[in-house]
């Protein structure tokens, strides 16, 4: 058992120094300090679609529990959107069956409304070997359709009998594809909605882990690159679960353990950079028990839109990678405020770039 536990700490170690290396070069030019900021805010009931024609003075926003001032802001309808989805179809951390369920469903989705999509949507399929591209932007559900039935069919070869060692090689993985389609993000004009067809990666985290000092800012390391680049990138995450009533209540909700913003490295784990638990910090939708996964992929582009644009004046960190929550309340009952979450601000000599201007 301690021997075991050694060499999991020692994998951590290895896996953690080369994703974070990787999420630095794809990240470093998103580094929030002073200047101003820029928010994609999607308003809903507590179940419904998006809510439009709400004005300025409906919000308040709040980072680290301070009300800001908003400096400018503007209602987004569904036709004057500029948003394009990426749908993904993840064959690392599925099994055969569950991404043939996958196909099914997604096919049934892009061939719904006479294969009319609402937004152009582009597809990827992650398998052991990275992401594939199957398919480019485009409204032609039809022709998406075809494209992925010709698209990358790799079988997983990273099992979940492969124990540790095959987690974290899943993880890294699926860490390293989200970076990447974040990063191939960063010049597009509008919001990009980055939706996961996935049971999620391993969390690894738990008793068994050890992790020392090194391996957690690593971690940190990760999860402020990720987090500022998904912000200034535009990206908001929404994981769909494909397993539906297969899967227990239990592991469905495994991720909520993780979903506080972590601000010290000391705090952090690897379960931080889970799936659902970026989707839920970007302002995006966590889904699962629910089979109908081409019903839950609808759910993702309805609630796309319509969406209001607000901005606000952030202020020169104290310190590198300073821990900020951002929180948008509405006034009107009933209504829930979502956007993300967490951005981790520099001093202003640490400040590369001004954030990326949504017009």
């Amino acid at each position: 058992m301690l021997r075991e536990a050694r060499r999991v700490r020692f994998l951590a170690i290895v896996l953690l120094i080369t994703v974070a290396a990787s999420a630095q070069q794809q990240g470093a030019h998103s580094q929030p300090g002073k200047g101003t900021m820029y928010l994609d805010v999607v308003v809903t009931p507590n179940s419904g679609p998006p809510v439009a024609d709400l004005q300025q003075q409906d919000f308040t926003l709040f980072d680290n529990d301070a009300p800001q001032t908003i400096t400018s802001f503007r209602a987004v309808t569904s036709r004057e959107a500029a948003i394009g989805v990426i749908l993904v179809i993840d064959a690392v951390n599925a099994t055969y069956q569950n991404v043939s369920y996958e196909r099914i469903e997604i096919d049934k989705f892009l061939r719904s409304e006479g294969g009319q999509l609402a937004f152009p949507a582009a597809l990827v399929v992650l398998t052991d070997k990275g992401i594939q591209m199957a398919a480019d932007y485009s409204t032609d559900g039809n022709a998406l359709s075809a494209a992925l039935d010709q698209g990358p069919r790799s079988l997983r070869v990273i099992g979940h009998s492969s124990g540790f060692y095959g987690a974290f090689d899943r993880f890294q993985i699926s860490y390293k594809a989200l970076g990447q389609l974040v990063a191939g993000s960063a010049g597009r004009k509008g919001r990009t909605i980055m939706v996961w067809v996935s049971p999620g990666w391993p969390l690894i985290s738990g008793p068994r882990v050890e992790i020392d000092a090194k391996a957690q800012q690593q971690i940190f390391a990760n999860i402020v690159s990720l987090s500022n680049a998904m912000l200034q990138s535009r990206v908001t995450v929404d994981s769909v679960d494909p397993l539906g009533s297969t899967e227990s209540l239990l592991q469905a909700s495994a991720y909520q353990e993780f979903l506080k913003g972590i601000s010290k490295p000391d705090r952090a784990v690897i379960g931080n950079l889970g799936l659902p638990v970026l989707a839920v910090q970007s302002g995006g939708l966590a889904l699962h028990s629910d089979n109908d996964v081409a019903g839950l992929l609808r759910s993702c582009t309805i609630d796309a839109a319509p969406f209001y644009e607000i901005s606000f004046a952030s202020a020169p960190a104290g310190h590198v990678d300073e821990y900020h929550h951002l929180e948008v309340r509405v006034a009107k009952p009933g209504l829930i405020a979502r956007t993300h979450q967490i951005y981790y601000a520099e001093p202003l000599a640490h400040n590369a770039t001004e954030p990326k201007d949504p017009n």
